[in-house]
């Protein structure tokens, strides 16, 4: 029986020491020009020595139009390459793993960060209370360079120091948006059928695999399904990852299954089914499925979302999941993974949470983002986690920071 302990042999060869990996969280530490500083470097030091086996990036965006909220990493050019490599050091300074995770928001981006965003297609973002205006529709030549832009910020990622991958292709961001017939609804080479939304991930998993070269592990963070009426679906979502696997064992070496989108908020157990009784029983609010996915695919899975428990990891082990994605818990005890694997210390404590439960589903979402981003700008600060603090008000202080942020964001350019 496979143990969160044990190693793991991904594909290209590369060796987790453990099952335990740190999932990405905002964490919104860049500084105005989108290089990271010494911010990111305190934070991922502390995550260095938690014990996890793999530790994933936050957004790093490939272009800077491309950024979801003020404070996001950029990597498009060598200008801050070494302030990269500076962050990468930090990581890996206990001989951790680091990915970055590489992203595009598409039309997932607040109108104070750009009026008219790009898109797929020209389709709105739902609710968002007005702060997302009507995205662009792509051309067929901009796509071709989004596919690029991914293999370049991948190249310079491991030039930096950093040691794989993960491409994210879910929560409504870019790819996302490719993936889902309710946000892509071209009729060109690259929408139409499932076969051609899904064009748009595989290209850029080919692309960025032939700039890292064949030893690097590569990642693909993508949704379970999008849970919102006529969005992407769970049999998508497999035919997805089959297709990935049809690229061969030198392509992928490892799937994080997630779900939702900042309309549903499933990726932080908003949406109505992360939240049914057998879900909360089991821990993992997407397990069910990635259990349908193991029958398909024989890429190593990750899943992230819900865990709280030893014996909640360990069922997902069990039902024959790889490495154990913890996010949350990870911005409010830094060291959760040591006391997994050493035994002691205590499951986590879940009345320890932002309990941002009330209102429309965007705003819940929003609060429990940014509450569980103030924990990590706490601990960036070398100061402990503050599980006190309230929800509402991370809100309400972290909106009012986006606006001086969005406006030197705009000054800096």
């Amino acid at each position: 029986m496979v143990q969160i302990s044990d190693p793991l042999i991904l594909p290209c060869g590369t060796v987790l020491p453990n099952r335990i990996a740190k999932a990405a969280m905002s964490e919104q530490l860049a500084n105005r020009r989108h290089a990271p500083d010494h911010r990111l470097r305190e934070l991922y030091g502390r995550w260095s020595k938690s014990g996890a086996g793999l530790l994933i990036t936050g957004n790093v965006m490939i272009e800077p139009g491309a950024v979801s909220e003020p404070r996001q990493a950029v990597l498009d050019s060598a200008e801050h390459l070494a302030a990269f490599a500076r962050w990468a050091r930090a990581a890996t300074d206990n001989a951790t793993g680091v990915w970055m995770q590489i992203n595009h928001a598409g039309r997932q981006i607040p109108r104070y960060l750009r009026r008219r965003p790009t898109a797929p297609s020209a389709v709105p973002m739902s609710g968002g209370l007005g702060m997302y205006g009507l995205p662009r529709e792509l051309s067929a030549a901009e796509i071709t360079d989004l596919i690029a832009g991914f293999a370049n910020t991948a190249q310079l990622a491991i030039r930096a120091g950093f040691t794989g991958i993960e491409i994210h292709a879910a929560h409504g961001y870019l790819i996302s948006q490719f993936l889902s017939p309710a946000t892509n609804t071209r009729t060109d080479e690259w929408g139409g059928s499932p076969e051609r939304r899904r064009r748009f991930l595989l290209a850029v998993v080919e692309a960025v695999r032939a700039a890292i070269g064949p030893d690097v592990p590569l990642g693909v963070k993508i949704n379970s399904a999008d849970f919102q009426r006529g969005g992407f679906s769970e049999d998508e979502s497999l035919a997805a990852l089959e297709a990935l696997g049809a690229l061969g064992k030198t392509h992928l070496d490892l799937v994080e299954i997630s779900g939702g989108t900042f309309e549903s908020g499933a990726m932080v157990g908003l949406a109505e089914q992360p939240t049914r009784a057998s879900t909360r029983a089991r821990e993992a609010y997407f397990l069910r499925f990635a259990e349908r996915a193991r029958e398909r695919i024989s890429t190593p899975i990750m899943l992230t979302g819900g865990f709280r428990s030893r014996a909640g990891m360990q069922a997902a082990l069990d039902a024959g999941v790889n490495v154990i994605g913890l996010a949350r818990p990870m911005a409010l005890a830094p060291e959760f993974p040591r006391r997994l694997l050493d035994g002691t210390g205590a499951d986590f404590d879940q009345g320890a949470e932002s309990g941002a439960r009330r209102g429309p589903v965007f705003l819940r979402a929003a609060a429990d983002v940014m509450w569980h981003t103030e924990q990590l700008g706490r601990i960036a600060r070398r100061r402990e986690p503050d599980p006190r603090s309230n929800a509402t008000a991370s809100l309400a202080r972290m909106l009012a920071g986006h606006g001086v942020s969005a406006l030197a964001c705009r000054l800096s350019r």
